[in-house]
C-alpha cells in the first residue's frame, strides 16, 4: 500500500490536485485488534480443535497483547493524523522511536541483504 500511495502522491502532485494522500505508519496502538475474531462470521471461524498452539505461540501472543495494551490511544493517533494532514505530510510516523527500524530495513534493501532481525520490544 505504501508504494501505491507514493505513486498516487506523485500523480496528484503532477496534476496540480488539491487532494493529498498520506500514509499512516503506526507502531503499537491500544485497540481491540487482537480480538478481531469477534467480528468473523461463524461460518468463517477456524475450528478450535484444529488450531495448533505452542508455548512459544502463546508467549508471543501475550507479549503482543501487552504491547498493544500499552500503545498509543486511538485519540492520540487521530491527533497525529490530523496534524500531519494539516501540515501536508505524506508519512505519518506515530512512534518516532521506530525510525531506526525503518532505517535498518531501507539499508537492508539497498544493500540487497536479508532482513535484519530487530526484536519487537
Amino acid at each position: 500500500m505504501v508504494t501505491l500511495s507514493e505513486a498516487l502522491h506523485h500523480e496528484l502532485t503532477l496534476s496540480g490536485s488539491k487532494v493529498k494522500v498520506s500514509v499512516l505508519c503506526p507502531a503499537w496502538v491500544n485497540t481491540r485488534i487482537m480480538d478481531g475474531d469477534r467480528n468473523r462470521p461463524a461460518e468463517l471461524r477456524n475450528d478450535p480443535s484444529q488450531e495448533m498452539t505452542s508455548p512459544q505461540t502463546e508467549m508471543v501472543e501475550q507479549a503482543v497483547r501487552q504491547l498493544v495494551a500499552t500503545g498509543l490511544t486511538s485519540e492520540q493517533v487521530a491527533d497525529h493524523v490530523l496534524n500531519a494532514i494539516r501540515d501536508e505530510k505524506f508519512y505519518i510516523i506515530t512512534h518516532p522511536e521506530w525510525k531506526d527500524r525503518v532505517r535498518i530495513r531501507m539499508e537492508d534493501i539497498l544493500e540487497e541483504r536479508n532482513p535484519t532481525y530487530v526484536p519487537i520490544v
